[in-house]
């Protein structure tokens, strides 16, 4: 099974050794996203715009991959903390529909550059 990065400037660049996703096997996993801007910005505020471009960002590597928000069959969620877990939810909901993704949402002790939240998934190609 051959793998092919996926790489778009409409999403914030890598800043380590990873990919922002890896297609293979008629699936894309895509890399945690936290909500930098495209260029690189920290978006500061509350977890409703941290999660909004968290969703932007993931979307735009959705479709370099030639997926979408629709195709995505599982996600993984990271939350600096679990009472931000209803407005979190309620941002979620806008991006993805029925069939819902599978999907764990967990507290961590830390995230990187101290954002709200994070979120990785993988989709259908």
């Amino acid at each position: 099974m051959s793998q092919q990065r996926v790489q778009t400037d409409q999403a914030p660049q890598a800043i380590g050794p990873y990919s922002q996703a890896i297609a293979a096997g008629g699936l894309v996993f895509c890399s945690g996203q936290i909500p930098l801007t495209p260029s690189g910005e920290l978006v500061a505020g509350d977890v409703e715009a941290q999660t909004h471009q968290v969703m932007k960002n993931l979307g735009a590597v959705l479709e370099a991959a030639g997926s979408s928000y629709a195709k995505i069959v599982q996600t993984t969620c990271y939350l600096a903390d679990m009472g931000d877990f209803p407005v979190f939810n309620k941002v979620y909901a806008e991006y993805v529909r029925e069939p819902f993704p599978a999907r764990a949402t967990v507290q961590v002790a830390r995230l990187p550059r101290d954002v709200k939240v994070e979120v990785a998934c993988i989709a259908l190609l």
